[in-house]
């Protein structure tokens, strides 16, 4: 998701324009609790990691830890990453992982976090046939099936670990990942589902046609070809990249997301000539396929899902023109957003706001916003987040979910420069600002300066309340602007603090760092601080220790304040 939920609030007339005033939904701030004693492993010295790994090692052999996946890397091919989750008694302890890199069997380095002493009650007093059946009569749409449905070990806000079933739940805002009390039925805590912002040969149905973007600039668009009618379905690149067009149905969208229907080839993009005159259907057909080109170009990466799965985008939710008769929360949904759900279809997919009509602006900002799809940066952005549901996951709330927007952010801009390099799009000019094409003036995030578009750039100003899920669009500035000061250099505003950067012509470098620390190296319930060593750990297993990339990204957390 690009913004925090927003709701509408009464609208004036002022000399012929109606400006629209937005503002944060609160969320309840947890209380400071004493928690769990936690051991935090953060080995990467020699002497650290014998007995690091001899500790981890005790943990697989007594079942407290068990591995769920072994990747290898793309970038290091000798490497390898397992990612290990914490059990007790037999139960997942959700957010609780380790991950370990290695290089013919000798361990590189460790991170994560573990508890040693969970007292807890592992037996429900409530069936999970019980729990659903509640849910089902208390809503319109069914619980889809075999959707992780599962009895985990859950750390609540307040420190007190609690059985809870964890539960996809539909709901008029889409799905959202909610877990329930497995002893009395409450729901202790809750997430969105959505995150708000073949074998690739040719074949005789695919074409390349041009089409016209949101700004009106002319673009090459790979689609399929069948009875006649041109559709947006890429099947030139190895995965099939879809964009569907729901013509403004967002009722029928609500059933989509939820999983309760499916969308089909007559949903498809559609044009008689191969000549496309739809913006957003031409520019988020075409970003999808440039954010592909760029994760194998700089990564090697085979798409979202690391195997060229699928590739779902969703434009026109809504019409322009339904603005007032939408309910509140669809205009914030389909309006004024953009996101991914993974728990959304076989394959997760990423929908893409319609922005508002001509003649509107944001009270508060005086901004326009256009159709979301129009930006590169928010396509790559949501599409992003898949790879983080696909490696790390990091968790959507307080700073591991920071991080998680963190990364989709560098992504976002990354792609942006990949393109704008090409010479391809010369109308496409490359920056450190999130959305600029979409929101006007200014955009929304930006990696260069946070505190111009009021976002924390150290880690002293940070967000410590609990809207934005503990403030995950807010503080994900603190690591973007790391990863800026990291390439480009400069003075952080709060700190004082200069940074010599690796500079533009070495953006790479940093990127690749910054891509393999996130989704190899993370575990899913980091914090900044792991972020910091874990892409410090990734600059000195690609570039050697001391290495000026390594030097960089040094520099770059401690003017941000991240120790």
């Amino acid at each position: 998701m690009i913004f925090p939920r927003l709701t509408r609030q009464p609208i004036k007339l002022l000399k012929n324009v109606a400006f629209l005033s937005v503002i944060l939904v609160n969320n309840l701030s947890a209380q400071t609790v004493a928690a769990p004693e936690v051991i935090l492993l953060n080995a990467t010295q020699e002497s650290e990691l014998r007995l690091t790994d001899r500790f981890v090692d005790h943990l697989v052999r007594t079942n407290q830890l068990r591995i769920n996946k072994i990747v290898t890397d793309t970038l290091i091919p000798t490497r390898q990453h397992e990612r290990f989750s914490q059990y007790h008694q037999g139960l997942k302890v959700y957010g609780a992982e380790v991950t370990r890199q290695t290089e013919a069997g000798v361990t590189v380095s460790i991170f994560g976090r573990f508890y040693p002493d969970i007292k807890i009650e592992t037996t429900p007093s409530l069936p999970l046939d019980t729990i659903i059946s509640t849910i089902n009569s208390e809503t319109q749409w069914s619980l889809p099936e075999n959707k992780s449905q599962e009895l985990v070990i859950l750390k609540n806000p307040n420190g007190i670990f609690t059985l809870a079933y964890r539960l996809t739940v539909a709901s008029p805002v889409g799905p959202a990942i909610q877990f329930i009390d497995a002893h009395d039925g409450i729901t202790v805590h809750q997430y969105p589902g959505i995150h708000l912002n073949n074998d690739g040969l040719p074949c005789d149905t695919c074409r390349v046609g041009e089409g016209r973007g949101v700004k009106g600039d002319r673009k090459k668009i790979s689609v399929n070809t069948l009875g006649g009618r041109f559709q947006t379905l890429d099947l030139l690149r190895p995965p099939a990249i879809a964009t569907y067009d729901l013509k403004g149905d967002w009722e029928r969208l609500l059933n989509i997301l939820n999983n309760n229907e499916l969308l089909g080839p007559a949903d498809y993009g559609q044009d008689s000539d191969n000549h496309w005159t739809d913006g957003p259907i031409v520019d988020g057909h075409v970003s999808a396929g440039w954010t592909y080109d760029y994760l194998h170009a700089r990564f090697q990466r085979n798409g979202l899902d690391g195997q060229d799965g699928p590739i779902t985008t969703i434009v026109h939710p809504v019409n322009r023109e339904d603005l007032w008769s939408v309910p509140d929360h669809i205009f914030s949904l389909f309006f004024l957003n953009a996101f991914y759900c993974g728990v959304c279809g076989p394959d997760g997919m990423v929908v893409f706001g319609e922005g508002l009509p001509e003649g509107f602006v944001l009270t508060e900002t005086g901004q326009t916003i256009d159709f979301f799809a129009g930006g590169i940066d928010i396509v790559s952005h949501e599409l992003a987040h898949a790879i983080t549901d696909n490696t790390s996951g990091l968790i959507y709330q307080n700073e591991s979910g920071a991080l998680n927007e963190a990364f989709s952010d560098i992504i976002g801009v990354s792609v942006e420069f990949f393109m704008a390099d090409t010479g391809r799009h010369p109308e496409e000019t490359a920056d450190y600002v999130l959305g600029e094409d979409v929101v006007k003036p200014n955009g929304v995030r930006s990696l260069a300066d946070p505190l111009s578009l009021n976002n924390p750039d150290h880690y002293s100003i940070r967000y410590q309340g609990g809207a934005d899920y503990g403030g995950v669009h807010i503080n994900s500035t603190i690591a973007s602007h790391a990863f800026y000061l990291a390439i480009e250099g400069g003075t952080n505003k709060t700190s004082g603090i200069s940074v010599v950067g690796v500079g533009s012509h070495n953006r790479w470098q940093i990127e690749q760092v910054f891509y393999r620390a996130f989704t190899m190296l993370m575990p899913a319930n980091s914090t900044f601080s792991i972020a910091r060593k874990t892409t410090i750990q990734s600059a000195r297993d690609m570039f050697g220790a001391g290495h000026t990339v390594e030097r960089a990204i040094d520099e770059a957390w401690t003017a941000v304040g991240v120790k």
